[in-house]
């Protein structure tokens, strides 16, 4: 598993997380909801080694990656879309997938890392000499996501995927998260939309303000009198 125990993170002297302890098992979609500003991309960043820890563990099936910089800890089979998406507007659809495959040292796998990512998003095939500037803003989260899988992860950390997007593009974008999911990526879901989350998830975490407040099966929060009152305006 991806293990976080005890997690703290501070900021100029602020905690950011505080004791935070999550788990994601291989082959599940596990959601972290909250509010603004409650540590989630934080508790993400932290995970791939971006942000100091100020205590606690994070390891992948034991491997402390708390002593590993964050080249490595991709290596070991973890990749991160921020939120930002970050890719380069500059390039090409394809140069940008390209940069996916930096730690990857095996040529025979390139081919067969394109062809995944072209049949999971088939409007970047059609794209992929295109500026990725020039995308929509669906495109280029579908860009994110697929770069971040051309180093083949075991765990992928998605960062509030469907920000910006609409209804339509949101659940689309969550029928290709449950397809990369199917095909045996573990997934840690950062999302806004906390019931949608919930339904693609098997499991959740909710953040408070640096600290989990409720935790449990997808069912289970879906029916917490709290998360309907705070998420669900129930």
């Amino acid at each position: 598993m991806l293990t976080v125990k005890g997690l703290s993170v501070s900021y100029d002297g602020i905690k950011a997380l505080n004791d935070v302890s999550i788990g994601v098992a291989p082959g599940e979609i596990v959601t972290l909801i909250g509010a603004n500003g409650a540590g989630k991309s934080t508790l993400l960043r932290a995970i791939v080694g971006l942000v100091p820890k100020a205590g606690g563990t994070i390891k992948l099936y034991e491997k402390d990656l708390q002593q590993l910089k964050t080249p490595e800890i991709i290596k070991q089979g973890i990749s991160l879309v921020p939120e930002t998406k970050d890719i380069f507007l500059s390039l090409t659809v394809k140069d940008n997938l390209k940069l996916g495959l930096f730690f990857n040292d095996n040529k025979a796998y390139h081919k067969d890392a394109y062809e995944g990512v072209f049949s999971l998003f088939p409007r970047l095939k059609e794209k992929e000499k295109q500026i990725s500037g020039t995308l929509s803003g669906g495109q280029q989260q579908m860009l994110a996501i697929g770069r971040a899988l051309m180093q083949k992860p075991k765990y992928l950390l998605l960062d509030e995927p469907s920000l910006g997007l609409s209804p339509k593009l949101t659940n689309e974008l969550l029928e290709k998260i449950s397809a990369i999911n199917k095909e045996g990526t573990a997934i840690l879901l950062v999302e806004q939309r906390a019931k949608l989350a919930l339904k693609v998830a098997s499991r959740g975490y909710v953040l408070g303000i640096g600290t989990i407040v409720r935790q449990g099966s997808s069912k289970e929060l879906l029916q917490d009198e709290l998360v309907k009152k705070i998420y669900f305006g129930a």
